[in-house]
């Protein structure tokens, strides 16, 4: 068997260990400490810290990785990823590219020839190519979706990478995810949607992270992104960009008490959906997340946008570089987004009003924003900008949060957020 239990691990600690600041201690049985955001409501997040030593594995490859997470099983279970982990392979290690997913006659080019709005319309894609892409889907998704079940930890060694995998929490508790650069959750069969966004666009399947129904998680000192195959380099198919990339990191379908912190997200479209449906009305009274101490640097959107959730927002750090930028907080259906103390910089063509978008939401909260070292009301910003095309947004969002560390000053988060966010950075 090719997972190593702890005893193994121990042996090979010259080869995979932790940044020299962090050698001193094991941080895979650190848990959420007590006031840390929504996470350590009630019972806190402890993850798999207390799984005994058989349960306690360092994982090198794919298959190894599987055995580990066990089919999303509740079991105690610490797993330490060291080296690169590539979820496109086989039992082999072997990798696998698009093609040797594709089935069933499935053809990029034929598929593009079936559905062209041109001769096909706007009518949903059906029929043999439809049939072949979603075949070709699932042999991907057997093999990128990685279900991650409750009271699980797992951490990244020094320079630990995951790439071209989904880690999914899937209807889970009391998980930590940390120290680990996941990279390149790229869908090799978009579908394609004519009736999105009046133009039609494409839709991929993978979220770097997901949470769905799952709570009490604590997601830290993680960098995401598109690194290796960034959309921007994708052609454009029927006017559109051929997205590759769903989000980095989305909590929808009634997730709870979360803790996202000290985090980079870099270099992709849409970052982090909290809540993922107006009509999911459900999901009141749950969705509550905390974000404190990221890095959202080259994000076109939603970083975050937000339905139904009492989102926590505080010392998070915005580098806006892209031509093709959008806004960074998205306030949706009965959001209460509660912002405090965070820095953005952006080049000449982005304005502070840009910031914040609106669909359907009612309020925002937020004091200490530093625009390009400008203090700004975003709020005021926001409801000036917008008259007479988008309703005003208030600023009581109805709750004041009360699960937080220190908050600081935008500008000293802003230096700390500089040095310290993102994998193989945890003190």
């Amino acid at each position: 068997m090719r997972v190593r239990h702890i005893a193994l691990a121990a042996g090979m600690v010259g080869m995979f260990c932790l940044p020299a600041h962090a050698d001193a201690r094991d941080i895979s049985r650190d848990t959420l400490p007590a006031n840390d955001g929504w996470a350590s409501a009630g019972e806190g997040t402890t993850g798999g810290s207390g799984a005994d030593a058989a349960h306690v594995y360092t994982v090198t490859d794919r298959a190894e990785l599987v055995r580990a997470l066990d089919g999303g099983s509740a079991t105690p279970k610490i797993i330490r990823i060291a080296g690169t982990v590539d979820a496109n392979t086989d039992d082999d290690g072997d990798h696998l590219d698009c093609a040797d997913y594709a089935t069933d006659g499935y053809g990029l080019k034929k598929y593009l020839a079936a559905y062209d709005p041109r001769t096909w319309g706007a009518a949903k894609p059906s029929g043999p190519q439809e049939e072949a892409r979603q075949a070709s889907a699932k042999k991907q998704a057997e093999r990128v979706e990685l279900l991650v079940g409750s009271n699980t930890t797992i951490v990244g060694l020094r320079g630990a990478v995951l790439k071209g995998g989904s880690l999914q929490v899937r209807n889970a508790t009391n998980v930590i995810i940390r120290n680990l650069d996941l990279r390149d959750a790229y869908d090799c069969f978009p579908v394609w949607q004519p009736n999105t966004g009046g133009l039609g666009d494409w839709k991929t399947a993978y979220d770097t992270i997901w949470l769905t129904g799952s709570t009490h998680v604590w997601v830290d000192h993680v960098t995401l992104s598109d690194k290796g195959h960034p959309d921007a380099d994708e052609p454009t198919y029927f006017a559109r960009n051929y997205l590759r990339h769903d989000g980095l990191l989305d909590i929808t379908n009634g997730s709870d008490l979360v803790t996202v912190s000290w985090s980079k997200f870099a270099d992709h479209d849409k970052a982090m959906l909290i809540g993922n449906s107006d009509s999911a009305t459900g999901d009141r009274g749950r969705l509550r997340v905390t974000l404190h101490h990221n890095q959202f640097e080259s994000v076109v959107q939603r970083a975050p946008r937000v339905r139904f959730g009492q989102v926590h927002l505080y010392n998070n750090r915005y580098i806006a570089k892209n031509d093709d930028y959008r806004y960074s907080l998205g306030i949706s259906t009965e959001s209460a987004v509660h912002a405090e103390n965070n820095a953005f910089h952006t080049p000449g063509h982005i304005e502070a009003a840009d910031l914040v978008k609106s669909w359907n939401g009612s309020a925002l909260h937020q004091t200490g924003t530093l625009f390009n070292g400008y203090p700004v009301d975003l709020l005021a910003l926001y409801n000036a900008y917008n008259s007479g095309s988008e309703r005003d947004l208030t600023a009581d969002v109805g709750w004041t949060p009360t699960l937080h560390t220190k908050i600081d000053s935008a500008e000293a988060a802003d230096r700390a957020v500089a040095r310290g966010a993102g994998a193989g950075r945890i003190p």
